[in-house]
């Protein structure tokens, strides 16, 4: 595992996953997007401009980091995907937030090819990334979890193995649905809250001091001084995250009366106009839903 190539290095994980590789000593290959000067100073720090994601098949390993899994998939399957020209042993490493049945027939095909598929999605937050400090959830057998955990190392401070293949991106759908529960709860009671004479900042002060308090909570709370990027997710891409969990709890049976009421929220913030700033804006959506006065303008 010394030559690793990346797709994605001009997306704000990307960048710090790309950063953090060249700085541990990877030779490093990537794609380059239409944003060029995102990856200048990678390009600059001795990486490879590869013409197209086929090229990065002759690498060691290959890290994905784009949206989702039509993204994954024209990566790795199109006509200039990484698996038309994958060489034997290759493995991919999808970082990105997927579907999970996605990523199991992407396996599959990747196992047809030589190749071995890796889910690895990331947590924490662009800041984290360029310090090599994300947290990752790896869904692959032991013995290929083993030969990745170093190019792992080189951007993840904590690395959970968590079952094999797939059960990287179930873990992270189940996290990021618990997440944003909390965020469009937080929205929601302030809006209440307001409209029922409390400042909403009263709240904060109780639920601070209780076992209800969390780093999210305190992110979607700093909407109450006009912070609202006190979470750098972009609201869209949680909308997103939301539709891959109910899918998944539809597929494997299970009744998701808070998944599909929290999808709802994300998904009238943003028809509001709000899907690409985010996710502290749900508080933004609320006031224009219920005519609310929580946030400074």
């Amino acid at each position: 595992m010394k030559h690793i190539g990346v797709i994605g290095a001009s997306g704000m994980m990307g960048h710090g996953i790309a950063h953090n590789l060249l700085a541990k000593g990877f030779t490093l290959s990537l794609t380059v997007h239409r944003n060029r000067e995102r990856v200048a100073d990678l390009l600059a720090a001795g990486a490879k401009q590869a013409f197209g994601p086929a090229e990065l098949g002759a690498c060691d390993a290959v890290v994905i980091c784009v949206t989702g899994s039509p993204q994954v998939e024209e990566s790795l399957l199109g006509a200039n995907g990484v698996l038309s020209k994958a060489r034997a042993g290759l493995i991919v490493i999808d970082t990105s937030t997927s579907e999970p049945e996605s990523t199991r027939r992407l396996a599959a095909l990747c196992a047809q090819h030589g190749a071995t598929l890796v889910d690895a999605p990331l947590a924490r937050t662009p800041v984290e990334a360029e310090l090599g400090k994300l947290n990752t959830m790896v869904g692959a057998e032991q013995a290929v979890f083993d030969r990745i955990r170093p190019v792992l190392a080189a951007y993840c401070e904590n690395i959970f193995h968590v079952g094999g293949p797939s059960a990287g991106h179930v873990v992270k759908l189940l996290n990021n649905f618990i997440a944003q529960a909390i965020c469009t709860a937080t929205a929601e009671a302030f809006a209440v809250g307001a409209l029922a004479g409390i400042e909403p900042q009263k709240l904060v002060d109780v639920v601070s001091a209780g076992a209800v308090n969390s780093g999210l909570f305190q992110a979607m709370a700093k909407t109450l001084g006009g912070d609202f990027a006190g979470l750098k997710f972009e609201l869209d891409n949680a909308r997103k995250d939301l539709r891959y969990y109910t899918h998944l709890a539809e597929m494997v049976k299970v009744p998701s009366l808070v998944g599909e009421a929290v999808h709802q929220s994300l998904v009238t913030a943003s028809a509001l106009g709000y899907g690409k700033e985010f996710v502290p804006a749900l508080v933004k959506a609320q006031e224009k839903l219920t005519g609310a006065k929580v946030a400074p303008q």
